[in-house]
């Protein structure tokens, strides 16, 4: 799918946001009758001891889906038997941390930054686990990613920056969109007036897409009341 070079990528996610790749689907290796049964019931360890032993001879797609998955134990295998899974990536351009952070995985996350992953690579949009991250409102994760130095202002191939996301408010959960705008709007080098390729702030989308417009007076310029 190709798009002009000015499309607006926060109208792409209201009418596209399901075809956007989380992790496996770019590479999942099951048939489409194998997800849906998937999807019917509760995946309990037995299936996913299954799908492990589907992957074992495919190291990259194995590493891949277990960070997606917060498979723990199996992605710390994967690395130690081959460090350098932790820089594989899919067909997107998604890499173990990024599904990881697209999933709410803090410890999986934390892992992979401990194994020498980079914390801003770039899918082939120009997403990095940030974005990912604050487009589902992952709030511990987010947190984690800047610890170790995440780019807070980093912007995808449309200009979206992680605050742009996080101001969608896409998340289920009132409390997580209110917590990760916290998070962010705390941030001493936080750029909130950069504009996506639509020409919009992150305050902008806020202010007609979510309930959340109000936590932007933290970063709005102060009016003093005192005489001079």
């Amino acid at each position: 799918m190709e798009f002009p070079e000015d499309f607006n990528q926060l109208e792409l996610l209201d009418t596209h946001g399901h075809l956007i790749p989380r992790g496996a689907r770019s590479s999942w290796t099951a048939s489409k009758d194998d997800e849906a049964e998937a999807d019917e019931g509760d995946r309990g360890e037995e299936w996913y001891q299954n799908k492990e032993d589907a992957l074992k001879d495919k190291s990259k797609e194995l590493t891949l889906w277990a960070a997606e998955n917060n498979r723990l134990p199996t992605v710390l295998r994967s690395l130690t038997a081959d460090p350098s899974l932790v820089h594989c990536c899919d067909e997107d351009g998604y890499t173990p941390l990024h599904r990881a952070a697209y999933s709410g995985h803090v410890d999986v996350v934390c892992a992979l930054l401990a194994s020498g992953s980079k914390v801003d690579p770039r899918t082939i949009d120009g997403w990095t686990p940030l974005h990912s991250a604050c487009r589902w409102s992952h709030v511990a994760v987010a947190a984690c990613l800047l610890r170790h130095g995440a780019e807070l202002n980093a912007r995808t191939n449309g200009g979206l920056t992680p605050l742009h996301l996080a101001a969608s408010y896409t998340s289920s959960s009132k409390m997580d969109s209110t917590h990760i705008l916290e998070l962010l709007l705390s941030k001493r080098n936080l750029r909130p007036g950069l504009r996506s390729s639509g020409g919009e702030t992150a305050g902008d989308v806020a202010r007609r897409s979510g309930p959340h417009y109000f936590l932007f007076e933290m970063v709005e310029e102060c009016v003093s009341v005192l005489p001079s």
